[in-house]
């Protein structure tokens, strides 16, 4: 029998999700198929490359053995330099990870969820949508069961990059966002967590949560944010290291302690 794969943590979601060379054109005749690179592939690039760490000091962060960072860096680095020297797309996707648990303090109450209970997040301020998913400094969460909403919660987010802001949402168990503007980064992050996107939204946050808990509430799936260079959600080293599973890309499993995804 296989022994199964040890979770592999990561700080938290990426800010950006694809790049490719700006000389890549169909019209060419030749499309070549993107690279996949894991998030926990991703993650030891970061640490190694970008942070400096040594292979020791990534194993701990991510919670896993040397030999097994070393195997997942190798991997990765080639997958760049197919990149690179082949000029095909590089897209970041799925993996065998758990999120790092944030530093922000939450309410007992989000830690879990009913399984009936459906859990909406809005960008909040002064009892607004905040219309610009990146910089929120607050969410308020709503639970909502048979379309009633039974329980409300303003949390600070702690961080500032959409990719922090997505691993927050996911780690007190969101379902659906409710938000004004967003960007193409942060979608990707939502999509990866499994929180599905309520855009384009202005007024009242509690008007708002009301009416997707009714399933009336108006929104543009299409909604993009006007603001840029927003940074990564902060250095996460140091952070506690319990269990909070991250979506990948292959079959749903829960949210909750210690399970991983492919």
């Amino acid at each position: 029998m296989a022994r199964p794969t040890r979770c592999r943590q990561i700080c938290g979601f990426p800010d950006h999700w694809s790049f490719s060379a700006d000389d890549i054109s169909e019209s060419k005749g030749w499309t070549a198929p993107a690279i996949t690179l894991s998030l926990d592939e991703y993650e030891t690039i970061r640490l190694i490359d970008h942070e400096q760490l040594t292979q020791e000091q990534c194993a701990k962060q991510m919670d896993i053995a040397r030999t097994t960072v070393t195997a997942i860096y190798d991997q990765a680095r080639r997958k760049i330099a197919a990149a690179l020297v082949e000029g095909r797309q590089l897209v970041i996707r799925g993996g065998h990870y758990r999120l790092q648990p944030s530093a922000v303090d939450l309410p007992e109450n989000l830690s879990t969820k009913g399984e009936k209970t459906m859990r909406i997040a809005v960008t909040y301020e002064n009892g607004e949508i905040f219309q610009h998913f990146g910089h929120t400094q607050e969410f308020k969460v709503y639970d909502v069961e048979d379309g009633q909403i039974t329980n409300a919660e303003v949390i600070g987010t702690g961080g500032t990059g959409h990719g922090a802001l997505a691993g927050l949402l996911h780690e007190v168990h969101t379902d659906a966002l409710i938000c004004g503007g967003i960007g193409g980064g942060a979608r990707m992050a939502l999509a990866e967590a499994g929180i599905e996107l309520y855009p384009g939204v202005t007024g009242p946050a509690d008007d708002a949560a009301k009416a997707l808990a009714e399933g009336t509430l108006v929104y543009d799936p299409d909604t993009e944010c006007a603001h840029h260079g927003e940074g990564h959600g902060g250095n996460c080293h140091g952070h506690g290291g319990g269990p909070s599973c991250g979506h990948g890309d292959g079959p749903s499993c829960g949210h909750g302690g210690g399970n991983c995804h492919r």
